[in-house]
């Protein structure tokens, strides 16, 4: 059985333009990206002194859905560490690749013994590709 996959999505957008369409995507799916001061890894490399070179433009996007995550952090804040969702942009041969870990649903259920929170996950997945779909 597989535990995860990772979704892959590619576009013609640069990593620029495909950040700022997948914030208006979430952001009318009630999403915000958690950490835009500093998912745009050159930069926060460089904040601790290490350089990359300069076509590197990897950017890691965590994006939340505040309400959906406090409330089921609070039923059971065993759950944040599989909560985070990270959407990775890059450009690779001119192209926007876009990736997501997702873990299958057997998985979490497996991990928590909680199927609730499973389907929650499941829920919250399929959102977030939706959201890359739009932004594509």
């Amino acid at each position: 059985m597989q535990w995860a996959e990772i979704y892959c999505q590619e576009t013609d957008k640069s990593v620029v333009q495909f950040v700022t369409d997948m914030k208006r995507a979430g952001a009318i799916r009630g999403f915000v990206i958690h950490n835009e001061s500093s998912m745009e890894m050159a930069h926060t490399f460089g904040a601790h002194g290490v350089q990359v070179g300069e076509q590197f433009d990897l950017h890691m996007i965590q994006v939340c859905k505040p309400e959906k995550a406090a409330a089921s952090l609070q039923s059971n804040p065993e759950r944040a560490a599989l909560m985070p969702k990270f959407i990775i942009v890059f450009t690779d041969e001119a192209k926007t690749q876009v990736r997501l870990l997702v873990y299958n649903r057997p998985m979490i259920e497996a991990l928590t013994g909680d199927a609730g929170f499973a389907d929650s996950l499941a829920e919250s997945y399929d959102a977030i590709r939706n959201m890359i779909m739009a932004a594509l």
